[in-house]
């Protein structure tokens, strides 16, 4: 009886996912029209007038499915970017899933792209493998769409919507009621997801959410992730004199600060990769034998994926996806004076970096900042928010400002054995011939502590992007087999079997 029970599941999954495997030519060609039309539009997070203008095609996009579309807007806050929200309700649905994605996406500077970061430039291959440009209708599935937000995350939007219309044309239904969700500031920490969610609590009410975003595994392999890493960004400046100084008739004697910052951050990592602050792994929840077990299962993959990066050597002995169980510190950038053509014979006055800090299960994001204000001060510096005046210049030798960017969330994790999740891992299972690699958390953060906290409601992640996607760099970029089987994947999803 069991037996026959998963032949029925496994070929209702299987029908389902050829809904969009099979799609023809002209279907590809405008779902590739629609996308690229979204992606012409500039997204990035702060830019409030474009990312309401994202807002207003989405809209329009869910008006022609029939999804009753609306934004959701803040109460408190005018600069807010709405979620845009629609609906499909299916009669004798006994649960309600949540497909959420993202459609603003990170800054850029243009000069780094080949192409502008809005104009959607179709190529035969990768960029570095010497990709031409080529016809704006190409659908073929190596080649690649370069624009920001292709990957990272109006991919997300388009792929929702595309499954949504392969169920339509079927006269299919899916299991569970939907409620869609599209939000506007993922990329700056979310900071008024958790507003609108608690403000709207009844109109967010769900069973699970199920995000798309994200790469799939660098094997190509498709995934299903149970958590993210929370996430804190913070800016850190040291001080050497008030004004840049000419390098050979004050070297050797005025402090620099570029090197001071060098000290300070080469201080914070030990050689073995461990982050040498004090406590810094302390209060991390434990794994459970499934989460393990899945880690463990995944170790396997790490040596292509190192070789393919060109590494010979990684920084630590920790598995990729065990490395995603612990908290991270991470230099995004730094700035100390100019280099290449620009560069001039100074001591500058200042040198800058901004630290990236991915938390997992128990780490409190303020609890983690404290731990690098002490660590800093430690080292014999005076802290402080702001620039420091001409007094405390002269008073203080060593001189840091450290301030926490504002969009900073915790890390969340669903059990790997929830029903409703487990339900939705087969039918992604069941959309493939490849084994797929199911992990306890992501890398990458996603606001999904911020779900929890508001709604009480877990949630998964589901990826579709191409690894290789340059996901927050320059020339960003998604293949298009990606977005072709990230329909098949969500179509499945919908259509996931109902767990018992």
């Amino acid at each position: 009886m069991r037996t026959a029970a998963f032949a029925v599941i496994a070929w209702a999954v299987a029908t389902s996912a050829s809904l969009a495997t099979e799609l023809p030519d002209v279907q590809k060609r405008a779902i590739l029209s629609e996308f690229m039309h979204l992606l012409k539009i500039p997204n990035v997070a702060q830019d409030s007038t474009n990312i309401r203008h994202n807002a207003d095609a989405i809209i329009a996009m869910m008006q022609s499915r029939g999804l009753a579309p609306r934004l959701v807007e803040s109460s408190r806050s005018s600069d807010a970017p709405p979620i845009v929200y629609g609906e499909w309700k299916v009669p004798n649905a006994k649960r309600t899933i949540v497909l959420y994605a993202h459609y603003d996406g990170q800054p850029v500077n243009p000069a780094e792209w080949t192409t502008a970061p809005w104009e959607p430039t179709l190529r035969s291959a990768p960029l570095e493998a010497g990709g031409s440009t080529i016809a704006a209708d190409s659908i073929d599935a190596k080649t690649r769409l370069y624009a920001r937000g292709t990957g990272d995350d109006k991919a997300g939007v388009i792929v929702i919507l595309s499954a949504i219309d392969q169920l339509r044309q079927a006269h299919r239904t899916p299991t569970d009621n939907l409620k869609i969700v599209f939000e506007g500031e993922e990329e700056a920490g979310s900071p008024h997801l958790g507003q609108l969610l608690s403000e709207q609590r009844k109109l967010f009410e769900s069973d699970l959410w199920v995000i798309c975003d994200g790469p799939v595994h660098p094997t190509g392999r498709k995934e299903v992730i149970y958590g993210a890493r929370g996430d804190i960004n913070i800016d850190l400046t040291v001080y050497g004199p008030n004004r840049a100084l000419h390098s050979g008739h004050y070297g050797n004697w005025a402090p620099n600060p570029g090197l001071r910052l060098a000290r300070l951050l080469a201080a914070m990592k030990n050689d073995s990769g461990r982050v040498a602050i004090p406590g810094w792994y302390d209060d991390t929840a434990p794994l459970g034998s499934l989460e393990k077990k899945a880690i463990a299962a995944a170790t396997a993959y790490d040596e292509p994926v190192r070789r393919d990066l060109g590494l010979a050597a990684t920084e630590s002995d920790t598995s990729l996806a065990g490395s995603w169980t612990e908290p991270s510190l991470n230099i995004n950038g730094m700035r100390s004076a100019n280099v290449a053509e620009q560069a001039a014979n100074v001591i500058p006055a200042s040198a800058t970096a901004v630290l990236d800090v991915r938390l997992v299960l128990g780490n409190d994001p303020r609890r983690q900042f404290e731990k690098v204000l002490a660590f800093i001060r430690s080292q014999g510096y005076f802290v402080i928010d702001r620039e420091p005046t001409a007094d405390e210049r002269l008073q203080h030798p060593l001189i840091a400002n450290v301030r926490l960017r504002p969009g900073l969330y915790a890390a969340a994790r669903t059990p790997m054995d929830q029903p409703l999740a487990h339900a939705i891992a087969a039918a992604v299972r069941a959309s493939t011939r490849d084994e797929i690699i199911e992990l306890p958390t992501s890398g990458g953060s996603l606001p999904l502590s911020i779900v929890q906290a508001a709604l009480g409601t877990g949630a998964i992640v589901v990826p579709i992007a191409n690894y290789d996607d340059n996901q927050h760099a320059a020339n960003e970029n998604l293949q298009l087999g990606n977005l072709w089987e990230g329909i098949a994947t969500y179509t499945a999803v919908l259509t996931h079997p109902a767990p018992r």
